[in-house]
């Protein structure tokens, strides 16, 4: 079996794929509050930016950068999913536990990806925001609701229309 190397880059900025047990489930935004007030109250405690978000149904991409001479995002992680399965068994959400003690909610691995300079980010960005129309689940981008584009489009930074011609995305000059 190969062992997974992660890449412990201190103040790096990361692109991160983190996916449910059951990827029928629709638990991430069905439950969708409980999810933001747990990265809310991680953030305040763990101190990192979240450059962009987007939440679907069954998983969910994020670019993090981490504080200086900081690489702990793995601790974040646990934390988030931890945090999310008990907040989630507390308000009555039946989980199932596995060997450890822990629920099987998430899957035991995420995808992590260092993000190497302005265009890689930039790249991944997109690909975030562009993932609902990629999965089917809207046609356009600005339909989404569990997506950090809503804030780029407060700042003025992409317009409500971005991306509504899917063409650029066909070149898969983005992403994951």
């Amino acid at each position: 079996m190969v062992r997974y190397r992660r890449n412990w880059l201190p103040g790096g900025t990361f692109f991160f794929t983190v996916t449910l047990a059951d990827r029928r489930s629709h638990i991430l935004t069905q439950h969708i509050g409980a999810l933001r007030a747990v990265f809310r109250s991680v953030r305040r405690e763990a101190h990192f930016q979240i450059l962009a978000v987007v939440v679907l149904p069954d998983h969910l991409h994020t670019v993090w950068s981490l504080p200086e001479g900081d690489a702990d995002y793995p601790g974040r992680w646990r934390t988030i999913k931890g945090r999310y399965a008990h907040m989630l068994k507390a308000r009555g959400v039946p989980l199932i536990r596995d060997g450890r003690g822990g629920y099987r909610l998430w899957q035991q691995r995420y995808w992590e990806h260092t993000i190497r300079d302005e265009g890689d980010l930039q790249r991944h960005v997109d690909y975030i925001h562009f993932n609902p129309v990629k999965h089917g689940l809207v046609h356009d981008v600005a339909d989404w609701p569990y997506s950090s584009f809503h804030h780029y489009v407060r700042l003025g930074w992409l317009s409500r229309d971005w991306a509504t011609n899917a063409e650029m995305f066909e070149t898969g000059k983005f992403g994951e």
